[in-house]
C-alpha cells in the first residue's frame, strides 16, 4: 500500500474519534418488532444507542406461500396500521440510523423452492419495501417509507438464498445508478462455521454486514471467564468475510436467549479487546431492543466504553492505525466499497 493511502489513516482516525464522541463508542445493530409492549419504533432510535434497526420480521414467504409481515402488537398488516410507521422510520433515516426488514426469524414458515422463487421475492422486496415505484401487486405495508436493505436471518437449512442476494444486489445497482442511494445486504448467521443456512449466499461476498450470533451455540460462543471458544469462532468468521465488516451478536439480557449472554463490564474487558483486532471487525449485534430495554446493556456498555476510551486516549493507537490501513488498502482495490465501509 502506498504512503499517501496510510498518510489519510490520522484523518479518518479524527473522524472516528469525533463519531464516536457524538453516537457511542461502539456500533450496535439491534433489532426491534417482536414484542410490542417495548416501545415504539421512533423511541428506539431517538436513544441514541444503535446505527441499525432490523424490523423483525417477514415471517412467511417462499414457496407459493403469501408473504407475511409479522411485527407482533406494534401493528397489523392485513388491516393496514403497518403504515403508520413510516413515520418512524423516516425520523430514525434522519438521525442516521439505517432501518433495514430482517426475513425470516425462528418461526420457520419460509424457504425458497427454486431460483425463480428467489427472483419474485426479491421483486416482492424491492417493490413493497425498498425503492421499487408502487404499482400492481404493490401494497406497500410499511406506506410510503423507503427501507435501507434487507437482512438475512434465516434459521433453517435451505437453497437458493444465494440467488436470492445476487437478485437484489442486482435490483440494489440499478437503484445506486440512477438515483444515488445505496441499500444494505446483512445477514445474521449461527456462529458454528460455516452457517448450514447462509453459507452459499455469504460466499457470494455480496453483504455489507453480518452480525454473527454467538448465542446458543456453546461450541463457539463466550464462556465465563473463557474467550477460547469465541476467539476461534471469530477468526474463522472475520477470515471468511473480508468484503463485509463482521459484528458480534449477543443477547441483550440473560433470558434474550439459551446461553451467551455477556454482561457490560466483561465485554469491555474480556470480549470486545480481543474481537476489535480484526480489520474487519464492525460493532456488536444485540437481540434484542425489548431486553436492551430491560437490561440496560447497551447504556451501561456504552458508559463502560466511553470511561475507558477517555482513559487510554482511544482512537489515537498504533493498531487502530494498522486496521484502517488494512481497510484504506482493500478499497483502493476496490473502490466501491468505500461506501459500504463508511455506512
Amino acid at each position: 500500500m502506498s504512503g499517501k493511502l496510510c498518510f489519510f489513516t490520522s484523518v479518518l482516525l479524527s473522524m472516528s474519534v469525533v463519531a464516536t464522541a457524538a453516537s457511542g463508542a461502539v456500533n450496535i445493530a439491534v433489532y426491534w418488532g417482536q414484542n410490542g409492549s417495548k416501545g415504539t419504533l421512533g423511541d428506539t432510535c431517538r436513544t441514541g444507542l444503535y446505527a441499525y434497526v432490523n424490523l423483525a420480521f417477514l415471517s412467511m414467504f417462499g414457496a407459493g406461500r403469501a408473504p407475511v409481515l409479522n411485527l407482533a402488537d406494534h401493528c397489523d398488516p392485513p388491516s393496514g396500521t403497518c403504515a403508520s410507521l413510516a413515520t418512524d422510520i423516516a425520523s430514525c433515516q434522519a438521525a442516521s440510523v439505517k432501518v433495514l426488514l430482517s426475513i425470516g426469524g425462528g418461526a420457520l414458515g419460509y424457504n425458497l423452492s427454486s431460483p425463480s422463487d428467489a427472483l419474485d421475492l426479491a421483486a416482492y422486496l424491492w417493490d413493497n419495501f425498498l425503492g421499487g415505484a408502487s404499482g400492481a401487486g404493490a401494497s406497500r405495508p410499511l406506506g410510503d417509507a423507503v427501507l435501507d436493505g434487507v437482512d438475512f436471518d434465516i434459521e433453517a437449512p435451505s437453497r437458493f438464498y444465494d440467488e436470492l442476494a445476487r437478485n437484489l444486489t442486482s435490483l440494489y445497482k440499478g437503484a445506486t445508478a440512477t438515483w444515488g442511494k445505496t441499500y444494505l445486504l446483512t445477514a445474521a448467521p449461527q456462529c458454528p462455521y460455516p452457517d448450514a443456512s447462509l453459507a452459499a449466499a455469504l460466499g457470494t461476498g455480496l453483504f455489507d454486514h453480518v452480525w454473527v450470533q454467538f448465542y446458543n451455540n456453546p461450541p463457539c460462543q463466550y464462556a465465563p471467564g473463557d474467550v477460547t471458544a469465541l476467539q476461534s469462532a471469530w477468526k474463522q468468521w472475520t477470515a471468511g468475510l473480508p468484503a463485509a465488516t463482521v459484528f458480534l451478536g449477543l443477547p441483550a439480557s440473560p433470558d434474550a436467549a439459551g446461553s451467551g449472554f455477556v454482561d457490560a463490564d466483561t465485554l469491555a474487558s474480556q470480549v470486545l479487546p480481543m474481537v476489535e483486532g480484526a480489520a474487519n471487525y464492525g460493532g456488536i449485534m444485540l437481540w434484542s431492543r425489548s431486553y436492551d430495554k430491560d437490561s440496560s446493556l447497551s447504556v451501561k456498555l456504552q458508559s463502560v466504553l466511553q470511561n475507558r476510551n477517555k482513559s487510554t486516549g482511544a482512537g489515537t493507537s498504533s493498531h487502530n492505525k494498522r486496521r484502517i490501513c488494512k481497510w484504506l488498502a482493500f478499497v483502493h482495490s476496490d473502490p466501491l466499497r468505500i461506501a459500504v465501509i463508511s455506512r
